[in-house]
């Protein structure tokens, strides 16, 4: 078998320990979680013993990097939350990259609520090129509602200030936002709120999580991946409200923002529609190789599987490069294509979708197995919806223009229904179904 060359590790050293208290964080719920529902703790000296220390660190980075047969290697530091940690420590992180990298390039992205960020973490980021991700779910009363210190107070106000941080120092960064029940009703308010801010590459992640219920403990926690039972969180999104909310963004974008905001749904939709596999792990045909490492030096499938049976090993028994390699490894990338339902297979969003992730299928497929993805009714609007716009920039692209180019002729209709046989929307003269379809 050929050798598996390159993987990703979302590295998490300060665990799921984080300085703020959101009420829909699911790695709050980690910090419940019981193996086979026994008394005995997954990490159960995580409030006393939570840092990544410097052995476990240099670990990572040596095997991380020799993990790597390209040219450029792509750190991810995320938590919890990371900035926890001090900036001492990503000086260490500086240092030892360098110290490994041999002829490699390094880069650095940081995932981060923003609320410790100061003067000497942006002279950190802007000396050493971080790409800093920053969570923000929207303007004040939509961030507030969920994203909450430990006192119950809103974050928001924060937030804006290390944003204004970064920008006073010339910190590259991003946004990310969990699209959750209250801001999925509101689009447009949130996309041009961000906007507002200068995010130019805007992340949009839905939240859907499961919880269940001891009744003897009448405690609550989140399930399994693998358990089909669980009632859908409150505070999760409604599959149909997901899929209106990026249509109307997707309307508003096609006609305004295309080349000057990157949403990160729609170039990964274009990139399909490029012939090309999705670029993020929730669309691509297969997963896996796409590994969390908990700062114990413990390495699991996927931030979303951090789960005993997921557990590929500790780095300071197997290097990540065995891991990356592992049958189990393998096999847990391999299991998204080869178990996806009929209904899934003779989609004509397919290419563009593949099932979404695995996490997220426990509704009933067409057998009555809860094989379905929660979000499928969302995706499949949102393709449907955005296809012949999809199709006319692809065909930009492939001719060698850019596909901002579509702002001149969807800015009156930008993302009506064109069927087959109607004249092509590009204004070509020919049919949809001979020309950009």
């Amino acid at each position: 078998m050929n050798q598996i060359t390159n993987c990703h590790v979302m590295a998490k050293p300060s665990g799921s320990v984080c300085n703020i208290d959101c009420d829909y964080c699911f790695y709050l719920e980690k910090e419940k979680l019981y193996p086979d529902r026994q008394k005995e703790k997954l990490y159960p000296d995580r409030q006393k013993n939570w840092r990544m220390d410097e052995e476990t660190l240099e670990v990572f980075i040596q095997q991380y990097i020799d993990a790597q047969q390209g040219d450029t290697v792509q750190f991810a530091w995320q938590g919890g939350e990371p900035t926890l940690l001090g900036v001492d420590f990503y000086r260490t992180v500086v240092e030892l990259c360098e110290r490994y990298r041999g002829n490699k390039k390094i880069s650095h992205g940081f995932q981060t609520n923003g609320i410790l960020i100061n003067d000497e973490w942006c002279e950190l980021f802007k000396q050493n090129d971080f790409l800093i991700g920053i969570s923000i779910d929207g303007p004040e009363d939509l961030h507030d509602a969920y994203r909450t210190n430990t006192s119950g107070k809103g974050t928001h106000r924060k937030v804006i200030g290390a944003i204004e941080l970064l920008k006073e120092h010339g910190v590259e960064f991003n946004t990310l936002t969990v699209v959750n029940d209250k801001n999925v009703k509101h689009p447009l308010k949130v996309y041009q709120y961000l906007k507002s801010i200068g995010s130019t590459f805007i992340q949009f992640i839905p939240l859907v999580e499961r919880q269940e219920s001891d009744l003897l403990t009448n405690d609550t926690w989140l399930v399994n991946p693998d358990q089909k039972d669980g009632k859908v969180t409150p505070w999760s999104v409604q599959p149909d409200e997901y899929g209106q909310f990026l249509n109307t963004i997707f309307d508003y974008w096609v006609t305004k923002d295309v080349g000057r905001v990157f949403v990160q749904q729609f170039d990964t939709t274009l990139t399909t529609w490029l012939g090309q596999p999705s670029p993020i792990c929730v669309f691509s045909p297969r997963c896996g190789h796409a590994f969390a490492i908990e700062a114990n030096g413990d390495l699991f499938q996927c931030d979303h599987y951090v789960y005993p049976e997921y557990k590929l090993g500790n780095i300071h028994d197997r290097t990540i490069q065995s891991m990356n390699n592992s049958e189990e490894a393998i096999n847990f990338g391999l299991n998204k294509s080869n178990q996806l339902n009929s209904k899934c297979l003779s989609c004509r969003y397919r290419f563009a979708c593949h099932g979404g992730c695995p996490k997220h299928r426990f509704l009933p497929g067409p057998t009555g197995e809860l094989d379905h993805n929660y979000l499928c009714q969302g995706y499949f609007s949102f393709f449907d919806h955005s296809q012949h716009a999809m199709a006319y920039m692809a065909k930009l692209i492939k001719s060698g223009q850019s596909p901002a180019k579509i702002m001149e002729q969807f800015s009156n209709k930008p993302t009506e229904r064109v069927g087959r046989n109607d004249a092509c929307p590009c204004g070509s003269g020919k049919k949809y179904k001979r020309c950009c379809a």
